[in-house]
């Protein structure tokens, strides 16, 4: 099968290439995933997960990218609660190969059924960032409805699904990001907008919840804007300040099947609005991520027309 496969950690995206590699098995409870369409976040080039398995051996050359949406096509000993032909999307494992490929091996239980109305290119890319801001705000950072909530990043892939999902909930969005972000961020929920570049942090006020995708010295710097008893969620590692009256926590994503049923719904419904930046094939994956321009929303790879 045809694969986008690294080998050299350094090089970085720049370091992809196209290649045949075996097409993988289902194992006990996998299913293997025909795949139509595959998201990939550059990150993960520098997860130790891409290049060792779970003994922490090596594994490359490995083929990355974890968001998939395709056919189940093959079913693993013992495997249950999906079927051969039954369209799917979900998160695969960390350190097994991945879904820039035309086949997946992924655990049936990462995996959840994927509507007929809804493209697989749409499936792919709300997978890592819909159930990353799920697990932020609804999880990790107890959201309830009422709640004041600054969203870094709103215009971006993660930031726009949390924009989407608390305002939806019943909050006040603040969104952040450059300034060139401002309509994209208001179109996704935010009633609010702090260009980073140019306006104060500080001038927010107070937040009930702070969801952070920059860490650094923002990060810091909103600790202090957490109202006593709130919360500053992050993904960009362990927090380097706390709030004062309040809690920290850095989270990795999960794969959840409930979690992503819900997800599905809310696009459907056209509730939730996904955030594609650009489509490529597969044949053209490797110049499609590595980009010479800035390019907003997630890139997609559809595997198949």
């Amino acid at each position: 099968m045809r694969a986008i496969v690294v080998t050299d950690e350094a090089a970085g995206t720049a370091g992809m290439t196209l290649a045949q590699r075996p097409e993988p098995e289902a194992a006990g409870n996998d299913v293997l995933v025909q795949v139509h369409a595959s998201g990939f976040t550059p990150g993960e080039l520098t997860w130790p997960g891409t290049w060792t398995d779970r003994l922490g051996r090596d594994r490359t050359p490995s083929i990355p990218g974890h968001e998939v949406a395709g056919v189940v096509s093959a079913l693993g000993y013992g495997t249950r609660g999906l079927s051969v032909g039954q369209r799917v999307f979900g998160l695969a494992d960390w350190t097994r190969d991945g879904t820039l490929a035309e086949y997946a091996a992924v655990e049936a239980r990462n995996l959840a059924p994927l509507p007929g109305d809804i493209d697989f290119a749409v499936g792919a890319s709300v997978v890592m960032p819909g159930l990353t801001a799920w697990q932020g705000l609804f999880v990790h950072g107890r959201f309830a409805a009422g709640q004041s909530v600054l969203v870094h990043g709103a215009a971006g892939a993660v930031g726009s699904m949390a924009a989407q999902l608390v305002r939806e909930a019943g909050a006040h969005v603040i969104g952040t990001g450059r300034a060139a972000d401002r309509q994209a961020a208001l179109d996704f929920g935010a009633q609010e907008f702090v260009d980073l570049d140019n306006d104060a942090l500080e001038d927010v006020g107070g937040v009930d919840l702070v969801f952070d995708v920059i860490g650094g010295d923002i990060g810091r710097r909103s600790a202090g804007l957490v109202r006593a008893g709130g919360m500053l969620v992050t993904i960009a590692g362990p927090p380097e300040a706390r709030p004062a009256d309040g809690l920290a926590i850095d989270f990795v994503v999960e794969a959840d099947r409930a979690q992503l049923g819900e997800i599905g719904q809310r696009v459907r419904d056209g509730r939730l609005r996904t955030n594609i930046g650009d489509i490529a094939a597969l044949d053209d994956a490797v110049a499609a991520l590595n980009p010479t321009d800035r390019v907003r929303g997630k890139t997609i790879i559809r595997v198949r027309p």
